[in-house]
């Protein structure tokens, strides 16, 4: 289920859907530009922001919304877990006036600004970072969503609620992808 919906998702931001592009960065990782477009290699997630740090969520900035967002959401996940996709962060309804998050954000269900949060695969509410097995690198995608709309989700929904309540409701993506390796 969960495959069928990144797929629709996928198909819909780079096969015809108007969606838009932005960017998303971290001053506590920088990925510019990537291997893809000749740029440097994703880079390295500080252990601060992992399971073998303080865990906290790492800083994250954005610019170039395109016009009409009127709130945003933030997954991260890591496709190279042994058991499949693990889910680190489901962050929804954020204020569409927002640029940026700070480091460490509560792991609370409901924010200051009335952002809600998801349930990780952790089973847990808020961030958890990076906490692969001792191998080869773990690739991170933190993916920020504009959104034509707040959606009608409750706290502690999961990504793919995130994944079928945003369907029809997603502007643009930006993309943002770190790596972290246990040895």
């Amino acid at each position: 289920m969960r495959s069928l919906l990144a797929l629709a998702l996928f198909s819909f931001l780079f096969s015809g859907g108007e969606a838009m592009a932005f960017e998303l960065e971290s001053s506590a990782f920088s990925a510019k530009g990537g291997p893809a477009s000749g740029g440097q290699a994703d880079a390295k997630i500080p252990a601060k922001y992992t399971c073998d740090g303080e865990d906290v969520s790492p800083p994250l900035t954005w610019k170039e919304a395109p016009e009409g967002t009127q709130s945003f959401a933030l997954i991260s996940d890591d496709p190279d877990a042994p058991i499949g996709t693990w889910v680190h962060w489901v962050l929804y309804n954020l204020p569409a006036n927002l640029t940026e998050l700070p480091e460490n954000i509560a792991k609370t269900e409901t924010l200051p600004n009335g952002a809600s949060q998801g349930l990780t695969d952790f089973r847990k509410v808020g961030y958890g970072g990076p906490c692969p097995p001792p191998g080869k690198p773990h690739h991170y995608f933190f993916k920020l969503y504009a959104l034509k709309s707040k959606l009608n989700l409750p706290p502690r929904a999961t990504k793919v609620d995130f994944l079928v309540a945003a369907h029809d409701y997603i502007l643009a993506q930006a993309e943002l992808v770190g790596i972290y390796e246990r040895r």
